[in-house]
């Protein structure tokens, strides 16, 4: 019986060794990246988000410690949905953090913008 074996992208019959399963790298690359795609887009999508807080808040806090407003972070493209992690403090506060960059919510729309700094 011999049946002749079919790339698995395009499906042109294959020439070579017996375990062979693509025609060429081209096919190979593109039969992995399709397959990839889908399981990967979610997770480039969020940390898109991520980034683009991340981005909002080191542009309105260039000092480290600022106030502002969810209306002006939000006119940015801020989407409050999406953060790295939360910082509970002593007192009760929460922080919500984009990688170094926070915010911690205050009264009313006023949100405060921190900028972690690592004490090795």
């Amino acid at each position: 019986m011999n049946s002749e074996k079919t790339c698995l992208d395009c499906g042109e019959p294959i020439h070579g060794r017996a375990d062979k399963k693509f025609c060429n790298d081209l096919c190979r690359n593109n039969y992995n990246n399709q397959l990839n795609s889908s399981s990967y887009n979610l997770v480039r999508n969020v940390n898109n988000i991520l980034k683009r807080n991340r981005r909002i808040m080191e542009e309105l806090n260039p000092s480290g410690k600022t106030k502002t407003t969810r209306e002006k972070m939000g006119a940015k493209g801020f989407n409050f949905k999406y953060l790295t992690h939360k910082y509970d403090t002593q007192n009760g506060k929460t922080y919500h953090f984009c990688y170094e960059y926070g915010y911690l919510p205050l009264d009313g729309d006023e949100v405060l913008l921190v900028k972690r700094e690592d004490k090795d």
